[in-house]
């Protein structure tokens, strides 16, 4: 690693003032993907403002209308939350799927939204289920607040401090991991809404989660695994590597998306 200076904040204004006054600052949250960045030497902060003891960051609020999870709630306490499998099960589950035990005991929902990494879970549900990001500053839609690979809407000293996640009709979770790092090659989130068939893919877009309108659009028709099933994402802006090809990303995302709408029914 390289030198930085290390900062406990104490609140959020705290971590924000403590950002903005950095030369080059950079978040601490569950360090899942930060940490694995400075060892490599990929990253060389001239900050870390570490978010640890912001007590009132993590937490799991449920109402009627859905559940709210501060931005310093472990993956682990999300799929475990006896409120979020009462309100939104395929949140839970999606959040169960994370990683391994470490990862998913140590991950924050909040620095995985804010890192926006292609292959991630969480961006699926929050684009999925229509949710809102509430950072420092203001609360973003979730359609707003993913704007491509690694980049979100979060200005330089924004801090997203919950995610607000309403509770939808139906909604099921799907992906195809890979067998090492169990991160997205496809991950498919399908919802019936209040404001109607949200179908949301991660881990196949070369920027990102992205939505399937064609998929929404049938799924409108008729919530039914047979009509997504011969609906095809064009493989052009689709991810290939060593892991899987652009080609079979698309065949993966029709795949996750029958399972998902079919764990939906």
């Amino acid at each position: 690693m390289y030198d930085f200076s290390y900062h406990r904040a104490g609140s959020v204004a705290d971590a924000s003032s403590k950002l903005k006054a950095a030369e080059d600052g950079k978040l601490v949250a569950g360090g899942m993907t930060l940490i694995p960045t400075l060892k490599q030497r990929l990253a060389q902060p001239s900050d870390l403002i570490d978010l640890g003891g912001i007590n009132d960051l993590a937490g799991i609020k449920a109402d009627g209308s859905g559940v709210t999870i501060g931005a310093m709630t472990t993956h682990g306490a999300v799929a475990t939350s006896k409120d979020v499998k009462s309100a939104i099960p395929a949140l839970a589950h999606l959040a169960g799927e994370i990683g391994d035990p470490q990862v998913r005991h140590r991950g924050t929902i909040g620095g995985s939204i804010a890192n926006n990494d292609p292959a991630a879970d969480y961006p699926a549900a929050c684009i999925g289920l229509g949710a809102t990001i509430v950072t420092s500053k203001r609360e973003i839609a979730a359609d707003e607040f993913f704007k491509g690979l690694f980049e979100t809407a979060l200005a330089d000293d924004e801090i997203v401090t919950a995610v607000r996640f309403p509770k939808p009709k139906r909604a099921a979770y799907m992906k195809f991991p890979n067998p090492a790092s169990r991160y997205a090659l496809v991950g498919v989130f399908v919802a019936e809404t209040g404001n109607g068939m949200r179908v949301a893919v991660t881990g196949a877009g070369q920027n990102g989660v992205f939505r399937v309108k064609a998929m929404e659009d049938a799924l409108g028709k008729s919530f039914a695994a047979d009509a997504v099933a011969n609906i095809s994402v064009p493989d052009g802006d689709l991810n290939s590597d060593i892991h899987a090809s652009a080609e079979y990303r698309a065949h993966l995302i029709t795949v996750m998306a029958k399972r998902a709408v079919a764990a939906a029914e």
